[in-house]
């Protein structure tokens, strides 16, 4: 064979390659991503391009392809066999995905599909890299059975050999449904985008057939819909481009893995900066209420927080800051919502958000303003005392640096749940606005001196009496500080130079637990 007629060959080869793989990547065709679009959506490669850096984004299993026979799928194809799979760098470091492409046979599920997904997960855990999925899917690919069950399965076991290990998010941005909806509870935060994305293990059709009840998409399975009433939301978006910019935000805070370091930032805010707002933000009445984003923010490096779960659980608040550029999770009672009481949900959404900062040895801060657990028959019913034991497991389990600051209300048992000195805190500081009781004066008044306001001729006076000398005796920090159960007492105004340097003091802290397989957190 002469050199020409070899460079032909070799060259035609290239062109057949060429035009195979722009018709792999031509998705469903011109039809399905004009519907794409009309549902407000991206497709799964404009969803990539805008969520990696700029020409760094590599493709892995292009060319797979489905090889089932059955109900007429040996005449089908299906590009990339309906999921684009790959890793590239995000704001300069690697990250795995996988996107699914509705506009490919709706994105659906099957054998080869689900390989692709394994693969590129076993990479990222190989790599040890965080891993995204974008997840757009009408369902398991019913044509092939059960191997699309089998599928599920490896995606399952792999979020779970990964947690922990690498950070793991899934965002939701089209229909998720049925066995679907797992791998993304399976992973550490979910994304959803408003108005387009739903999730629920059952369609309204289903449930209208099994159980006569009328519920539509949005308001049984949407972002708001689990933003605000399920939990399973951690962040509900406005768009295809906000989700994918949120989540670009959250990875920033987050090492590659367990064994890596913090990312650091670069810092451009004081460590010696006073908060002088913070002197004046507790209100002089105990029973009236105050931002503490506000104290958050304002010991935070530039005021700037990633809030997790806004619109659920509203009574606690669990975010991501930085103090000097290092990451630290924030744990804080918010007053502003059942007087920051701690219940169920609260307890679940600090439990699980402590546990995920442990894992990547993010150190927490802990804001405390706590009256109590949320009393009545519903929340004992619901399992205050298996879900309140979460908390104290999941703080006493943490070997990260615990700060915990104290702002007012400390009482109970809820002042043990929020990080005390006996769950394992390294440093507790508290305001001198701090109530650090058993419970409120006249609560406890009316226990240790039931006999003398029965018996007194003004009873409502004699409480009242009772109340202000208990209080002035007990609900502050002087006690607490007499008996060094709390370390220090400090104006509200150094809060963010006493946190920033406790940080620097307890960065190289180690921690040697009991040998054993794992803990058995109450469930």
């Amino acid at each position: 064979m002469s050199d020409d007629t070899q460079k032909n060959t070799t060259q035609g080869k290239i062109n057949d390659f060429e035009k195979k793989n722009q018709s792999l990547k031509s998705m469903g065709g011109e039809k399905q991503i004009a519907k794409q679009h009309e549902l407000k959506k991206l497709t799964a490669r404009e969803r990539l391009d805008l969520f990696f850096d700029k020409g760094t984004f590599q493709e892995v299993q292009l060319f797979v392809e489905h090889r089932s026979t059955l109900f007429g799928l040996d005449k089908k194809e299906i590009p990339a066999d309906g999921v684009v799979t790959g890793f590239g760098k995000v704001n300069g470091r690697v990250v795995f995905t996988a996107a699914q492409d509705f506009t490919s046979s709706g994105g659906s599920l099957g054998e080869m599909h689900a390989k692709k997904i394994w693969k590129v997960m076993d990479m990222a855990i190989a790599a040890q890299k965080p891993f995204v999925a974008l997840n757009d899917s009408g369902g398991a690919r019913i044509q092939e059975g059960v191997p699309s069950l089998e599928g599920y399965g490896g995606i399952f076991y792999r979020n779970t050999i990964a947690s922990g290990y690498i950070p793991q998010i899934t965002a939701i941005m089209g229909p998720t449904a049925g066995g679907a909806v797992y791998s993304p509870a399976l992973a550490d935060w979910v994304f959803m985008v408003k108005g387009s994305s739903f999730m629920y293990i059952t369609g309204p059709d289903v449930i209208k057939a099994v159980i006569d009840e009328d519920v539509s998409h949005e308001d049984l399975g949407g972002a708001v819909a689990h933003a605000t009433k399920s939990g399973v939301c951690h962040v509900a978006t406005e768009s295809d481009a906000d989700c994918l910019e949120k989540i670009k935000k959250l990875l920033s805070y987050f090492p590659d893995n367990c064994h890596s370091p913090l990312p650091l930032s670069e810092c451009t805010d004081n460590s010696d900066r006073i908060c002088a707002e913070l002197d004046s933000i507790i209100p002089d009445k105990g029973n009236r209420t105050y931002d503490m984003k506000k104290v958050i923010k304002s010991v935070a490096d530039n005021g700037e927080f990633f809030e997790l779960l806004e619109l659920w659980a509203r009574n606690i608040v669990v975010a991501f800051i930085r103090i000097m550029g290092k990451p630290v999770g924030v744990i804080a009672n918010n007053p502003r919502f059942a007087a920051g009481v701690l219940d169920v949900n609260a307890s679940d959404k600090a439990s699980r958000f402590i546990r995920f900062c442990d894992a990547f040895n993010i150190p927490l801060l802990t804001f405390t303003d706590v009256p109590g657990y949320m009393p009545g028959t519903h929340q004992e019913w619901a399992g205050i005392i298996r879900h309140g034991a979460k908390l104290l497991h999941a703080y006493s389990e943490a070997t990260v640096p615990k700060i915990t600051v104290i702002t007012r209300k400390a009482y109970g048992g809820a002042y043990i749940g929020m990080c005390s000195k006996q769950l394992g805190a390294d440093y507790v500081m508290a305001w001198p606005t701090a109530e650090i009781a058993v419970m409120g004066a006249e609560g406890a008044c009316n226990i240790i001196y039931r006999g003398e306001i029965t018996a007194a001729a003004d009873p409502a006076t004699k409480r009242a009496e009772l109340a202000a000398a208990y209080e002035e005796q007990f609900n502050n920090p002087y006690f607490a500080a007499s008996m060094g159960i709390i370390e220090e007492i400090i104006v509200p105004r150094e809060t963010r130079k006493k946190v920033i340097a406790l940080l620097e003091a307890l960065k190289g802290k180690k921690e040697t637990r009991l040998s054993k397989k794992h803990n058995n957190i109450p469930l």
